[in-house]
């Protein structure tokens, strides 16, 4: 075993060069790696790791290249996992569910394809991969990354009811609408939307003659915004469905929280193993 001393590295520019390879990484753990690399110490290590670069530089005009591998960093999920009664936030779920994905697609491509990368499939098999992980987020979200209608019962009806209460409101805003429509009561725009409401643009001085809530005015005061009366209370129950929806959605990402939580190994090992795939694809990237 043999160690290089850091002054002897500087003379060799070695820095230099692991700058210049950390420029071809596509992920901020790939190219802080690349940057702290140093020479290898035995020669056991040095033969797997060349041929890896060698099969990766191969795949490069191939038939079968190597699927992307870059994926947004998860320490800070990783972390938070680390902290007891802590809740994962949904875009966090989505990481997860990204890097395991990843991490799924590039084990079997070296699997199937083992004959041809055959350091990086023994390299990939080192990962002790579950598809547990994106499953249960899966059945939480959507291909949009939002949470799904059955996500649970309680949501299920949450929402069912927000539907039909939207209808409500809309269909009573419309028939308000056209009362006055005829009337010299509402500026010319008629309508607008404040607060995420739908409100009637009324005339300032017109303002006594329409029953309902005022929740703004225009900055010249020429015009009043009112809710008609007829829309109040189903608005009311809008917010108040809405407000639940918020409580059983914490809830859900609460329970999916405590569920990922014993994987955080796993976790950290499809990082660290993506991460070690972006300087392999780094250091190919440099060759050619």
């Amino acid at each position: 075993m043999v160690k290089i001393h850091h002054k002897t590295l500087e003379d060799l520019e070695f820095p230099k060069v692991l700058a210049q390879v950390s420029e071809f990484c596509i992920t901020e753990p790939g190219n802080k790696m690349v940057l702290g690399l140093t020479p290898f110490r035995d020669t056991a290590s040095i033969l797997p790791s060349l041929q890896r670069v060698k099969e990766f530089t191969a795949s490069f005009g191939s038939d079968a290249p190597i699927p992307n591998h870059g994926f947004e960093p998860i320490h800070k999920e990783l972390q938070l996992l680390e902290i007891e009664n802590s809740t994962l936030e949904s875009f966090s779920f989505r990481k997860l569910l990204s890097l395991s994905e990843t991490t799924q697609t590039l084990l079997k491509f070296f699997k199937k394809f083992e004959e041809f990368y055959v350091q990086l499939h023994l390299f990939s098999e080192e990962i002790d991969f579950t598809p547990a992980i994106s499953e249960e987020i899966k059945k939480i979200f959507d291909k949009y990354g939002e949470v799904k209608d059955d996500a649970s019962q309680e949501l299920g009806v949450i929402r069912r009811r927000l539907q039909v209460v939207k209808s409500q409101i809309n269909s009573s805003f419309t028939k308000a609408l056209n009362r006055y429509a005829g009337s010299d009561y509402l500026d010319e725009i008629r309508e607008t939307v404040v607060e995420n409401r739908r409100v009637l643009a009324v005339k300032a001085m017109h303002r006594k003659k329409i029953k309902g809530a005022v929740l703004g005015q225009s900055k010249t005061g020429s015009i009043v915004y009112i809710e008609p009366q007829e829309t109040l209370e189903y608005a009311n129950e809008l917010s108040n469905l809405i407000y639940e929806e918020r409580e059983e959605i914490k809830k859900i990402l609460k329970a999916l929280t405590e569920f990922v939580r014993p994987y955080q190994h796993h976790l950290a090992s499809y990082q660290h193993y993506t991460t070690q795939i972006d300087t392999i694809y780094a250091k190919a990237r440099y060759s050619v």
